[in-house]
C-alpha cells in the first residue's frame, strides 16, 4: 500500500538498508557556522560525507576557513562547495541560524535551544513558524526513556574539565598559592584530547610527589549527573592520581584526605533529592513531579567540594542544586588562623564549571554563560555580582562557556557525525514535501521535529504556554534570573522614601511606581525614567491598591506600620513579595504560616533602627559564637536627634518624621531583661526608669526603654547565657522633662474633645486651649494660667514650665484644631521644630555586647554608628532607613533572599551582603566611631593611621585633633567609601612616605599632592581617575606607583620617568590608555634600569 502511495517518488536503495522516499535525487546542504568565531565544528565530517555521496546522496557545503577540517577535505569526499543550499531537502547546522539566513519551506536540522522557550532564541523561532520551516532539534533525537542520541556532551565533559583545570590554577595563584594546575592551558590550546591528557599526566605527577599546597587541604572534585557530559568529564579527571569516594565519605574526606591524590564524587539525584514530605527517592516519582522534592546538594555535598562540574538538565518545575541564599553561605569567608605566606582558601569551594550552560537553572547566580573569549568569571555573593577579576579575596571562580566542545572540534565533529549518520536518511525524508502524518521515518527523527507548516507539533505545543507563563510570571514566581524589566511598588513618600528612590533611580532593568496621596510628593521622587509617581489614597481606594500589588513584583511599603497588615494579606493573597521598614508587629507576624505557604518573603525591620541595629548585632554576635564565646549581655540604644549646633530648643529635638509617633513612644511600656531578672514598664513611666548613658560623653545623651526587649534574645539567639537584655532610644538631656510637662497638662491626650473640634466655633489661641485643657476660664489672666501650669510640672522654674512658655502654648496665636490634643499639637511642633537651611540631623547607635570567650574570660565589644546628614539634603536618618530598605529591598528582589515567611534581616546571608553594600550606611558605620579612635591611638606610637575598611564617607576632623602633635608617616585609606581626595591630610601630615587609598571612588587628586616630597610609595588603585596626577612629578623618592584600575588614558611618560628616577614598580592594569602611551611606556630611553612595568 505505502509503495503504491509512493509510485511517483525517486527511490533509491541506500547501504543502510533505508530508502529515500522523496522528490528528485536526495540532498543535504551543510550550512556555514556564523553564531561565533569559535564554532569550528560540522555536523558531519568528511568521512560521513563520502559515504553519503557513495549512497547516491549529493552534498552541498557552504565555504569556510573556520572549519575544522578544510573545505577540500570535503571536496574530495564527493561534496560539492555551494553557497545556495535553495536545492537541498535537508539543511543542516550544529547552531542556530541567523534569522535573514533561514530558507522558507525546508527543512532545518540543528540545535535549537527553543525547547525551554530560551528568550534568546524566540524570534528565530517566530521566523521559522512564519516560513513554514521543518525544525529537527539534535536534542530531542532520543530513545524511548528520553535518553538522547546525537550529542556532543562527551567533548562537552572533556573539554569543561581542561578549562576548569587552567582556571583553577589562576584563581589558586591569586588567593596565594603556586599549584601545577597553572602548567594547564585552555581545552583549545590542544590540538585534541591525546595532548590535553600529556598535560593532565604532568600536573598528576607533581600531586604524586606532594607538590601541592599544604594549607589548601584535600582537593574534592564533584560531578553531577551521570549522562555523556559527565562522564568525559571524569574520563581526564581519571588521568589524574584519584580517588572515588561516595557522598557519605565527603565530610571525612574534607578533614582527612591526602595531598598526593585529588578525589572525586560523582552525585546522581537520589544522593541529594529528597521528597519534600518524608521517604525515599522514587526516579518515575521524580521524573514526573519533580516539585515534590527538595535538594540537599547545597546544604549536605556543595560544603565540602572545592571544584564542581555541573552537567545535570534542569527545568522550572525542578530543585536547584545552588540557589542565590546557597551561595552566599558556601561562599563566607571561615574564621581560620592562618600562617604568614600560606593562607588557607577563604572557603572551600573554589570552582564551578557549569557546563549545562543554563543561565539561572541549576546553579542560579549564574546568570549569564561566559566565552571561549573570556571564560572565566568572579561570582561575589556579598555584592550578588561577578567581575573578570581573580584578586577578590573571596569568591567563586565559574566557568560556564555554552560552546564547550568548539575547542575540541576534530574529534567533537567526528564523534557527533558518527552517532547523526545512522537517522540521516530519516530526516531526508523529512522534507516539507511529505505530509508530516504520512511521514517515512524512525519515531527517534519524527519526536525531534518541533515547528511544522507554521505550527508547533502537538509534542511542543508547550513551548507556547511557556513563553506566556514567562512574560506573565514575576520573578518570585519563576524564579528566573535575567527576566525582563522587574517591578517595584512603593507605598508612601514620606523623608526617607528619597534616598530609596535615589537607589533605584540607577538600578538597571527595574521600574518603580510611587503610590502616594501628595501629588507633589510623588513628583519629588520621579527624578529618573524609572521611576512612576501614582495618587493613591491606600486607606480607601483598596480595590485600586490591590490591582497595584498584583502588577508588581514587590511591595515595598514605607507607610506607618498600622497600614502593613493589610498590604500584607493582598501580598500574600496575589504572591507577591513585601518589604518593610518596620518592626513586626503582632498581627504581621500573624501572618506567617500563610506567607510560608504562599510562597512569599515579608522581610520586616530593614532601616535603621530596627535593620541596621540587628545586622550589626549579629555580625558581632555570630563572629563571638564562631570562636566559641557566649553573649552575656546585649545594651543597646539609637537615636535620630538634631546635630547638637541645631538642638538649641525646649525639647533638645527636631522633626524629621511624625512628631505624634517620637512624643507617643514615652507612653509606651517597655519590658527587658537585667541582670536576670525581667522589668516591666508600664505605660507613661518610661520617662521615670532613664538608663546612664556612659558612651560619647560629648553628646550629653539619656536612654530609656523601647517596647519589649526581652523578646530579641530568642531572635538574636542568645539563650540562657545572656542575663542582660535592653534596647533602647536615645535623645539628649532635657528632652524627657519637656515631653513629661506636655503630658502633664494634658497635651498628650488622644481622647476627642469639643475645643479640638475643628467645626465646632471659631479657631481658639493656644493660651485658651491651654486654659481648657486646664478646666480654667478661656479669659483667664495670662499670668494665672501659668502659675496653674506651673503647679502641674514642678514649678515656675522647673525645665517643664520652661519648655511650654518657649514652645509658644500660652500665646495668642491661633491653633489649627485637628480633633484631639495630640494631634493638634504634632503639627504645631513638626513646623515650629522643622530644620531650618543648613541644619543637619544626626543618628547615634550603639551596641555594648558583654563577651564570654571560650578561656571564660570577659570582654565588652562596642559597635558604633555616627551619622550626620547632608545639610539641604537628606537627612541622617532619611538616608540610614531609607538606603538600608532600597538594598534589602533589592536582595529580594533579585532573588538573593528566598524564604517565605515573615522575616527580619538577622542571617549572616542576608545581614553581611547587606553591611557590605557601602552606599546604605554612613560614614562610621560597623564598629567604625570605636575602630576609628583605636586606630588613632595606635598610629600615635606607630606612626601608620590605618584607616583601612572603616566604611568612611569622608575624613572627620576629630581625627586630625586626635592625632595633633604626632607625625604620621604611613597612611591607609584603603577600601571605605571616599569620593573626594581628602586633602587637608596634605598639610596635617607632611611627612608621610606611605599613602594607600586603594578601592575608593576618587575622581581627582588635586594639586596639593605635589607637596608630599618624601613620597616613597603610592597605591591609588580601583578608583575613578581620570587623569594622571600631576603631584607625582615631584616625588623624587617615589619607588612604588600602583594605579591599576582607574580610568586614565594619558601620561606624560617621559616627564614621568625623569621625575622619579627611583621608580621601581609602576602598575597601570587596567587603565585605558592609548596605544602610543603604552609604547612610550615600554621604549622611553628615560626609563628606569630597575622598574617592573605592569600595562595591559
Amino acid at each position: 500500500m505505502l509503495l503504491d502511495k509512493l509510485a511517483s517518488c525517486s527511490r533509491i536503495s541506500l547501504r543502510s538498508c533505508q530508502t529515500f522516499v522523496g522528490r528528485g535525487k536526495p540532498t543535504i546542504g551543510v550550512r556555514r557556522e556564523t553564531i561565533n568565531a569559535w564554532e569550528r565544528r560540522a555536523p558531519l565530517a568528511p568521512t560521513h560525507v563520502k559515504k553519503l555521496t557513495k549512497a547516491g546522496v549529493t552534498v552541498l557545503i557552504q565555504p569556510s576557513n573556520r572549519r575544522v577540517f578544510p573545505v577540500q577535505d570535503y571536496v574530495a569526499a564527493g561534496a560539492t562547495v555551494r553557497e545556495d543550499l535553495s536545492d537541498a531537502q535537508l539543511i543542516m547546522s550544529v547552531k542556530q541560524v541567523p534569522v535573514d539566513q533561514l530558507i522558507a519551506n525546508k527543512t532545518y536540522a540543528f540545535f535549537s535551544h527553543t525547547i525551554k522557550a530560551q528568550p534568546d532564541n524566540m524570534e528565530m523561532l517566530d521566523t521559522i513558524l512564519q516560513r513554514k520551516i521543518r525544525l529537527i532539534d539534535y536534542e530531542k533525537i532520543v530513545d524511548k526513556n528520553g535518553k538522547r542520541l546525537v550529542m556532543f556532551g562527551k567533548w562537552a565533559g572533556n573539554a569543561g574539565f581542561i578549562d576548569i583545570l587552567h582556571g583553577l590554577g589562576l584563581r589558586l595563584l591569586a588567593l596565594g598559592h603556586h599549584t601545577p594546575f597553572l602548567h594547564m592551558g585552555l581545552a583549545h590550546n590542544y590540538s585534541d584530547s591525546h595532548m590535553a591528557i600529556n598535560a593532565l599526566r604532568g600536573i598528576g605527577y607533581e600531586i604524586a610527589l606532594d607538590k601541592m599546597p599544604r594549607s589548601l587541604g584535600p582537593l574534592i572534585f564533584i560531578f553531577t549527573g551521570s549522562g555523556n557530559v559527565s562522564r568525559g568529564a571524569q574520563e581526564l579527571f581519571e588521568h589524574l592520581p584519584h580517588e572515588f569516594v561516595d557522598v557519605a565519605m565527603l565530610p571525612k574526606v574534607a578533614q582527612k584526605g591526602q595531598l598526593t591524590k585529588v578525589y572525586g564524587c560523582v552525585v546522581t539525584r537520589a544522593d541529594h533529592m529528597v521528597p519534600k514530605n518524608g521517604g525515599a527517592f522514587n526516579k518515575a516519582e521524580f521524573e514526573e513531579h519533580p516539585e515534590r522534592y527538595i535538594s540537599k546538594f547545597a546544604t549536605e555535598i556543595a560544603p565540602y567540594a572545592t571544584v564542581i562540574i555541573n552537567g545535570v538538565y534542569w527545568d522550572a518545575r525542578t530543585p536547584r542544586l545552588i540557589t542565590i541564599p546557597d551561595a552566599k553561605h558556601l561562599l563566607t569567608p571561615q574564621h581560620k588562623y592562618e600562617v604568614p605566606g600560606c593562607p588557607t582558601l577563604p572557603h572551600r569551594l573554589v570552582a564551578i564549571c557549569d557546563i549545562s550552560a543554563d543561565p539561572g537553572g541549576s546553579i542560579e547566580f549564574m546568570n549569564e554563560c561566559t566565552t571561549i573569549d573570556k571564560p572565566f568569571t568572579i561570582y561575589d555573593a556579598d555584592f550578588h555580582t561577578t567581575t573578570d577579576s581573580f584578586d577578590l579575596p573571596s569568591g567563586c571562580l565559574v566557568c560556564s562557556i555554552d560552546n564547550m566542545p568548539a575547542q575540541m572540534p576534530l574529534q567533537a565533529t567526528e564523534q557527533f557525525g558518527n552517532l547523526l549518520y545512522p537517522y540521516i536518511f530519516d530526516m531526508l525524508n523529512c522534507a516539507t514535501e511529505q505530509p508530516f502524518d504520512r511521514l517515512v521515518c524512525r519515531p527517534e527523527v519524527k519526536g525531534a521535529i518541533i515547528t511544522n507548516e507554521g505550527r508547533l507539533t502537538p509534542n511542543y505545543e508547550y513551548i507556547a504556554d511557556l513563553r506566556s507563563a514567562k512574560a506573565a510570571a514575576s520573578h518570585h514566581k519563576a524564579r528566573v534570573m535575567g527576566a525582563d524589566e522587574k517591578k517595584v511598588l512603593l507605598l508612601g513618600a514620606g523623608m526617607v522614601s528619597g534616598p530609596f528612590a535615589d537607589f533605584y533611580s540607577k538600578q538597571a532593568k527595574v521600574h518603580v511606581t510611587v503610590a502616594t496621596e501628595s501629588r507633589e510628593d510623588g513628583h519629588r521622587l520621579a527624578k529618573s525614567d524609572n521611576i512612576t509617581p501614582l495618587v493613591v489614597d491606600v486607606a480607601r481606594e483598596h480595590d485600586v491598591l490591590e490591582q497595584l500589588v498584583r502588577e508588581h513584583d514587590q511591595v515595598v511599603s514605607l507607610l506607618p506600620f498600622g497600614f502593613h497588615p493589610m498590604v500584607a494579606k493582598m501580598c500574600i493573597k496575589n504572591k507577591t513579595d513585601m518589604v518593610t521598614s518596620s518592626y513586626v508587629s503582632p498581627e504581621l507576624q500573624a501572618l506567617d504560616s500563610a506567607a510560608r505557604e504562599a510562597g512569599v518573603t515579608i522581610m520586616n525591620e530593614s532601616g535603621l533602627d530596627p535593620g541596621i541595629d540587628h545586622m550589626l548585632a549579629m555580625e558581632c554576635i555570630d563572629e563571638v559564637k564562631e570562636h566559641g564565646g557566649k553573649i552575656t549581655s546585649f545594651v543597646s540604644f539609637c537615636g535620630g536627634l538634631p546635630a547638637p549646633e541645631a538642638s538649641d530648643n525646649p525639647l533638645r529635638y527636631k522633626f524629621s518624621w511624625s512628631p505624634k509617633g517620637v512624643l507617643t513612644a514615652l507612653l509606651n511600656p517597655a519590658k527587658y531583661l537585667q541582670d536576670g531578672k525581667v522589668v516591666e514598664i508600664t505605660s507613661g513611666k518610661v520617662v521615670d526608669h532613664l538608663y546612664p548613658i556612659d558612651f560619647m560623653p560629648g553628646f550629653n545623651l539619656i536612654g530609656y526603654g523601647n517596647r519589649d526587649s526581652t523578646k530579641y534574645s530568642e531572635i538574636y539567639g542568645l539563650g540562657s547565657d545572656c542575663k542582660t537584655m535592653i534596647r533602647g532610644t536615645l535623645r539628649y538631656k532635657g528632652f524627657v522633662e519637656s515631653v513629661k510637662a506636655l503630658d502633664s497638662v494634658g497635651l498628650l491626650s488622644t481622647k476627642p474633645q469639643d475645643i479640638f473640634n475643628p467645626n465646632l466655633g471659631p479657631d481658639p489661641t493656644w493660651k485658651q486651649l491651654m486654659a481648657s485643657l486646664l478646666n480654667q476660664r478661656q479669659d483667664i489672666f495670662p499670668d494665672s494660667l501659668r502659675n496653674i501650669a506651673a503647679e502641674k510640672v514642678g514649678g515656675v522654674n522647673s525645665a517643664g514650665m520652661k519648655a511650654l512658655q518657649e514652645l509658644g502654648l500660652f500665646s495668642d496665636n491661633v491653633a489649627d484644631r485637628h480633633g484631639n490634643a495630640l494631634d493638634t499639637l504634632a503639627p504645631y511642633l513638626a513646623k515650629i521644630l522643622a530644620f531650618n537651611e543648613n541644619e543637619r540631623d544626626l543618628v547615634v547607635l550603639n551596641h555594648d555586647i558583654g563577651v564570654r570567650l571560650q578561656s571564660g574570660s570577659l570582654e565588652r565589644h562596642r559597635v558604633s554608628i555616627v551619622a550626620y546628614g547632608e545639610p539641604n539634603g537628606f537627612s541622617a536618618m532619611a538616608r540610614t532607613v531609607g538606603y538600608t530598605c532600597a538594598v534589602v529591598s533589592n536582595m529580594v528582589l533579585q532573588g538573593e533572599i528566598q524564604k517565605p515567611g515573615v522575616l527580619r534581616p538577622v542571617t549572616k546571608e542576608i545581614y553581611r551582603p547587606a553591611l557590605k553594600r557601602k552606599m546604605a550606611f554612613p560614614a562610621s558605620a560597623g564598629r567604625g566611631v570605636t575602630q576609628v579612635i583605636d586606630r588613632c591611638e595606635a598610629a600615635k606610637t606607630s606612626g601608620f593611621l590605618d584607616l583601612s575598611s572603616c566604611t568612611l564617607m569622608y575624613i572627620a576632623d576629630a581625627i586630625y585633633l586626635v592625632l595633633k602633635g604626632f607625625e604620621v608617616t604611613k597612611v591607609s585609606l584603603r577600601n571605605n567609601c571616599l569620593k573626594k581626595f581628602p586633602k587637608k591630610m596634605i598639610n596635617k601630615f607632611p611627612n608621610a612616605t606611605i599613602f594607600n587609598m586603594e578601592g575608593n571612588e576618587i575622581e581627582e587628586i588635586p594639586e596639593e599632592f605635589e607637596q608630599w616630597t618624601l613620597m616613597r610609595g603610592i597605591n591609588a588603585a580601583n578608583n575613578k581617575l581620570t587623569t594622571f596626577p600631576h603631584g607625582i612629578f615631584s616625588m623624587k623618592n617615589l619607588a612604588i606607583l600602583d594605579l591599576s584600575g582607574n580610568r586614565i588614558e594619558e601620561i606624560d611618560v617621559d616627564r614621568l620617568y625623569t621625575s622619579c628616577p627611583a621608580l621601581l614598580q609602576l602598575n597601570l592594569m587596567g587603565n585605558p590608555l592609548k596605544s602610543e602611551t603604552k609604547s612610550k611606556l615600554r621604549t622611553s630611553p628615560s626609563k628606569p634600569a630597575k622598574i617592573s612595568l605592569k600595562v595591559d
